[in-house]
């Protein structure tokens, strides 16, 4: 297995430029996530790395090896579609060995790496029966145990759960963990799904309109936001937001209550900032200036959805099954040093 480099990587469709020079170290054996909204540029950058998209400048490396102008099938990556693209008169078998067929190995070396993987996706019992006989979710295993009989330097995910329902993407993610544990390989996955990002990752790439926003460790991403669009992106619910403005050392926030919270350092000494709380940070107390819009209980937690008095959308975290009734009104109450503070410009974090 081997690590990945991307030096000042660009991609443009004629004048039109979609990444916008990417730079990027992703170590031997480490599970990288790209992350971002529709139309970031996430799954062209991942298939620049395959070799399915002509890189327009810059170098990609992998294990030290420059692989920018080789095609696909010389870069050493497997990569696995949101589409299983699986042959439907194959076997499960016959479809995770044909790219080893086709290459011209030895029918022994072919069943003994299948029978290898099947038995890391548990697939066995399955080895006979075609694609139309499988479940979505034992396609997708088949799919990525295809990946794993070509024994690649790097494996790459593009959006691989997004046609699975709901439960069968936490079983998946389940799955492609336990693998990621198991074989130790260099994994980039690339998904929307910032839950999806949080419980995989390593390291998560963020993008934005083709441009890296901020790399990190998951939890580092969460507690430590460069700026306003990394820290609204990852976490769910999503980071209440609100105008604050700066005076005296204090910024007041209309939509909390009017309280004051302690100016970050590198503020200026007046002005507009925005402060940002995650729901788990806010608390419902005493009071009458929130009005409650919707409440879901879920069982172990709580989401309630507030307008608050500027007109601002809140939403508070809670761990009770108490919820108040929609229509009714309550108070907000937090700590000072939980909220986050960023540029109301630049959306640049004020440390």
């Amino acid at each position: 297995m081997s690590g990945l480099k991307l030096n000042d990587v660009i991609k443009r469709y004629g004048a039109t430029q979609v990444i916008h020079g990417v730079d990027l170290d992703i170590e031997d054996g480490e599970f990288c996530v790209f992350v971002g909204p529709s139309g970031c540029g996430k799954s062209t950058l991942l298939r620049m790395v395959a070799g399915l998209e002509e890189t327009t400048g810059g170098r990609i490396a992998i294990g030290g090896r420059d692989v920018t102008r080789l095609d696909p099938a010389e870069r050493g990556v497997a990569m696995v579609f949101q589409t299983y693209a699986l042959y439907p008169h194959m076997t499960v078998a016959e479809n995770m060995g044909f790219g080893l067929k086709m290459t011209g190995h030895p029918k022994a070396t072919i069943d003994a790496k299948v029978a290898e993987a099947s038995r890391v996706l548990k697939l066995d019992d399955y080895l006979a029966r075609k694609p139309k006989a499988l479940s979505g979710g034992q396609r997708q295993r088949v799919a990525i145990g295809r990946a794993i009989v070509r024994g690649p330097e790097v494996f790459l995910f593009d959006e691989p759960l997004s046609n699975l329902d709901a439960e069968l993407r936490v079983e998946m993610r389940v799955e492609i963990a336990r693998l990621h544990q198991e074989i130790g390989a260099t994994m980039i996955y690339v998904t929307h799904d910032q839950v999806e990002a949080m419980t995989l990752a390593d390291k998560i790439v963020v993008l934005r309109a083709g441009r890296v926003e901020q790399v990190g460790e998951p939890l580092d991403l969460y507690n430590d936001p460069d700026n306003r669009f990394v820290a609204g992106f990852i976490g769910s619910p999503a980071m209440n937001f609100f105008d604050g403005r700066i005076e005296g050392g204090h910024v007041a926030v209309p939509a909390l209550d009017g309280m004051q919270i302690a100016a970050p350092a590198s503020a200026s000494s007046q002005g507009a900032v925005t402060v940002g709380l995650r729901p788990n940070h806010l608390r419902l107390a005493q009071g009458e200036t929130h009005v409650v819009d919707l409440s879901e209980r879920l069982g172990g937690v709580s989401y309630h959805y507030l307008t608050a008095p500027d007109g601002a959308r809140v939403i508070v975290e809670a761990h009770d099954q108490v919820a108040p009734p929609p229509g009714s009104r309550t108070g907000l109450t937090f700590r000072g040093e939980d909220a986050l503070f960023f540029d109301a410009k630049t959306e640049a974090r004020l440390r």
